[in-house]
């Protein structure tokens, strides 16, 4: 089976053995294995490569991680893995909870403390929303993480709801037409980020680390906040998946195929070059 010691690695230990987990884990691998390959996140030509894999405790982070591991475990990822986890300093964070998991489940891993937390509660005025300022903080201990490690790649759990919801929010908000993209390459062009769920349900992740009885680890920072813009967003989704189911993929296939000539962006389609043929039975005057 699957889930015996001497075939999988750790993390799929006690594995469900239903079929329906069974179709699930299936798919989480199928739909990861399908964005890595669509967005060339390996290099087939290249040098080994090492990616920093980013865990925050939550349930994203803990699919991310397992399903990595068993792309690597079955040789279709040729990568290393480092997960990481960085230790913002936020208050009551169980600083134990992921180094004991990592150790127990033979993954290799680095904890790095750094007290961001003290920071965001000083420069952001009361009632204003943290995410932004706690975000660019996390991103740059991470590169220089990744760095010291000699990784390539910075590897995070966003999947598809995250990216229709930025999606939304740079629509509604920022008026743009932009999201989390799939695969980046940092300012410094030293180092890509990667984000292999691009093509998994938040559902999914859901039930998976559920199912896998994960030790879940809340963000009591950004996410406990109330009136978040990114929340309403994600209500109004949730409507429409509850009005009319598969909505949310249908919106997700929609970012796979734009059509500039058919928006309004002349900086990506040349309106003005546009030229009418002309016929034989007319003048070219």
């Amino acid at each position: 089976m699957l889930d015996e010691p001497d075939d999988i690695h750790p993390l799929f230990y006690g594995a469900p053995k239903t079929t329906e987990f069974k179709k699930l884990r299936k798919r989480l691998v199928q739909n990861t294995r399908e964005a890595i390959e669509a967005y060339g996140m390996v290099d087939a030509n290249g040098e080994r490569a090492k990616w920093l894999v980013c865990m925050s405790g939550g349930k994203d982070s803990y699919t991310l991680l397992a399903v990595l591991h068993e792309l690597q475990w079955r040789g279709l990822l040729p990568v290393d893995l480092l997960a990481c986890n960085l230790d913002q300093g936020q208050p009551n964070f169980p600083a134990t909870v992921l180094p004991k998991f990592l150790s127990d489940m033979q993954v290799p891993h680095r904890i790095e403390y750094q007290d961001t937390y003290s920071i965001v509660v000083d420069k952001v005025p009361a009632g204003r929303t943290m995410c932004a300022l706690c975000s660019r903080l996390r991103r740059g201990n991470l590169y220089r993480i990744a760095r010291e490690e000699g990784c390539s790649a910075v590897v995070l759990g966003h999947h598809r709801d995250d990216i229709l919801e930025t999606f939304m929010m740079n629509m509604f908000h920022g008026s743009r037409l932009a999201t989390m993209p799939p695969k980046l390459l940092n300012e410094e062009g030293d180092l890509f980020v990667y984000r292999p769920l691009a093509h998994v349900a938040e559902a999914d992740c859901e039930k998976f680390a559920s199912a896998m009885g994960y030790p879940i680890i809340p963000c009591d920072l950004c996410g406990s906040q109330d009136g978040l813009q990114r929340q309403q967003i994600k209500a109004m989704l949730d409507q429409w998946e509850a009005n009319t189911p598969g909505r949310r993929q249908q919106m997700f296939g929609a970012l796979t195929n734009t059509r500039p000539s058919h928006l309004l962006d002349p900086s990506i389609f040349d309106f003005k070059g546009l030229q009418r043929r002309i016929g034989p039975n007319e003048n070219n005057v």
